[in-house]
């Protein structure tokens, strides 16, 4: 049987913000971007556009191209473009024949966008570069013809913007070990990367877009999209999603094979590979977006590669976004088995001891945050798929510090708690910026809560003329110079304990403390007037080592008139000891 031709399987790439997801919306006049939380890309999505659409927005282009086509369509995937989601374009990137780098002319390569071509250098995918906003030029004029003509019809000066942005581009691919040039002025497309200026508001450029992705893959690609669509499917798990009158399904990508109806299919789980029958079979509609929740699915008897489906069948609720799929008859399923369970070792997650709890809809998103808190430096304990459960709050209850007393969610629903904080949201940003706000609070609670159980640093001058008793106890007039006195304090002098606060009074009312500028009477213990204590003396707080090592920690709590005094302590203890405190 003579192998059929699978549409090329074309991943989109590139830095949050720099336009992915809205390109495509040009491509399929769409608008998938409206509808995603933050309008920013939260999961993979895939969208099949027939040839019979290219050569439709393509027009003349494709025609002047000296080349029969074979190739059915292309298949794209859009991958978040979020640092966090490294995992997630990772996958994006093995799975693709070809990929479009989506790059914001005015704002050039940015870290993900190189980490997106990092990735696909790795696995040997060949891309394009996309410059995506050529409308943000200053200056620029919308034209109507083809994307030369506009560029040739726009101002000598918008032509030298264009072409500076360019070569910046080009600059950056060079240092990234690519050479790039600007698509029509490519010699060899096997050794340059095509560089096209596009808009996706306005859509200039994109039928030349088109022309240059599809004729690489036809030229270039056509052998290796060779596929034999009698064989089982072989596909990888987008999400795994609840969908009303099916149930738990599958979003899946057939890279190779035939899926039909009833056929036994392998899946990477949680728990361990997942054997079930497809019960429904369902394919997007051409231009449709398999994310969109409006998306429009019509049911199928069999599926061919390269395409996306939706899979309905029973004990779906442990299978793992990013896992293999794949579909096997009775003789073959041992072996299906152990190819699942090998990729699914590969993601097994590492926890610590000790730390919060993570919970997500899926593997990729709860790569996705463990990524990030990592990166942070939070401590994971638990990290799991699925909604937040009674046992989720009884484990995170039982962490020994409150502020590990923490879970968060990604896309998922939460019981109530009134012991342990639950953060859920449907953006990571979010979620991580709730967390941190969070973690700071319970951060200057407890700094707060330890800054009181330490004596408050002051600085205090006997008054000269107010000795109103000499001894048991010695009760003298005495301004507070700086810092607090507090009643029960001990006192030095010259870097020696001398006394203790037995009592402060002001106005005949005892009083627990007195602050910078008050004059009060104070009643000081074990000291004589005029022997050990005299008029104008200044006492300081008497503070050991390590609880100037505490005040140290806690800097950012004390005030300005507290670290003065904390610094002229330290200075008197230090002409006995230099490393005081050190």
């Amino acid at each position: 049987m003579t192998p059929a031709i699978r549409s090329p399987i074309c991943t989109v790439l590139g830095h949050v913000d720099h336009g992915k997801s809205s390109l495509l919306d040009a491509i399929r006049q769409s608008n998938i971007v409206a509808g995603e939380a933050g309008k920013i890309t939260q999961a993979i999505g895939a969208s099949i556009i027939p040839l019979s659409v290219i050569k439709k927005i393509t027009g003349p282009l494709l025609k002047a191209v000296p080349m029969s086509f074979s190739i059915p369509g292309l298949l794209f995937i859009d991958t978040p473009g979020h640092a966090a989601f490294t995992t997630l374009r990772k996958r994006g990137g093995s799975l693709a024949d070809i990929a479009i780098v989506v790059i914001d002319i005015n704002e050039g390569a940015k870290p993900q966008t190189r980490e997106s071509i990092d990735i696909l250098r790795i696995s040997k995918t060949p891309f394009i570069v996309a410059a995506n906003k050529i409308d943000l030029i200053p200056g620029w004029k919308r034209g109507k013809g083809t994307l030369l003509e506009t560029v040739a019809k726009q101002p000598a000066d918008v032509q030298a913007k264009l072409d500076t942005k360019l070569y910046e581009i080009v600059g950056q691919l060079n240092s990234m070990g690519f050479r790039g040039e600007r698509f029509d002025r490519v010699e060899d497309y096997t050794k340059q990367v095509a560089i096209i200026p596009v808009s996706a508001i306005t859509k200039e450029g994109i039928p030349e877009l088109l022309m240059v992705l599809t004729g690489l893959c036809q030229k270039y690609l056509e052998h290796g999209l060779e596929c034999d669509v009698s064989g089982m499917a072989k596909g990888t798990i987008l999400e795994v999603k609840e969908v009303k009158g099916l149930g738990k399904t599958i979003d899946v990508i057939i890279y190779n094979g035939r899926l039909r109806l009833n056929d036994t299919i392998v899946l990477g789980s949680i728990n361990g590979p997942i054997v079930t029958k497809v019960k429904a079979l369902l394919e997007p509609a051409p231009l449709t977006e398999m994310r969109d929740k409006k998306a429009k699915f019509r049911p199928v008897k069999e599926a061919c590669a390269a395409t996306g489906v939706k899979i309905a069948a029973l004990d779906l609720g442990n299978a793992v976004a990013g896992m293999p799929m794949i579909a096997a008859t009775a003789a073959a399923l041992a072996q299906a088995k152990r190819d699942v369970q090998r990729e699914l070792q590969d993601v097994l997650i590492e926890t610590d001891k000790e730390g919060i709890i993570v919970k997500a809809d899926s593997l990729g998103s709860l790569e996705a945050l463990i990524k990030l808190l990592k990166e942070k430096g939070i401590p994971i304990r638990k990290a799991s798929l699925g909604n937040i459960s009674k046992n989720d709050i009884a484990d995170a209850e039982a962490a020994h510090e409150q502020k590990n007393r923490v879970i968060i969610g990604f896309e998922v629903q939460a019981e109530r708690s009134q012991k342990v904080k639950i953060i859920t949201a449907n953006v990571i940003y979010h979620l991580l910026d709730q967390l941190e706000e969070h973690q700071q609070s319970v951060q200057k609670k407890g700094e707060a809560a330890e800054l009181d159980s330490l004596p408050k640093p002051c600085k205090i001058k006997i008054l000269s003329g107010y000795i109103f008793r000499q001894s048991n106890p010695a009760v003298c007039g005495t301004e507070v110079l700086a810092g607090t006195l507090q009643a029960g304090a001990s006192l030095m002098k010259n870097g020696i304990a001398l006394t203790e606060v037995k009592e402060i009074q002001d106005n005949g009312k005892s009083i627990p403390q007195a602050e910078r500028g008050k004059q009060v009477a104070v009643a000081y213990t074990k000291v004589i007037v005029g022997r050990q204590l005299h008029e104008e003396d200044v006492l300081y707080s008497h503070i050991t080592e390590e609880e100037f090592r505490k005040f140290r920690e806690l800097k950012e709590q004390l005030s300005a008139d507290e670290v003065a005094v904390l610094k002229e302590i330290a200075a008197i203890m230090r002409r006995q000891s230099v490393m005081w405190g050190v």
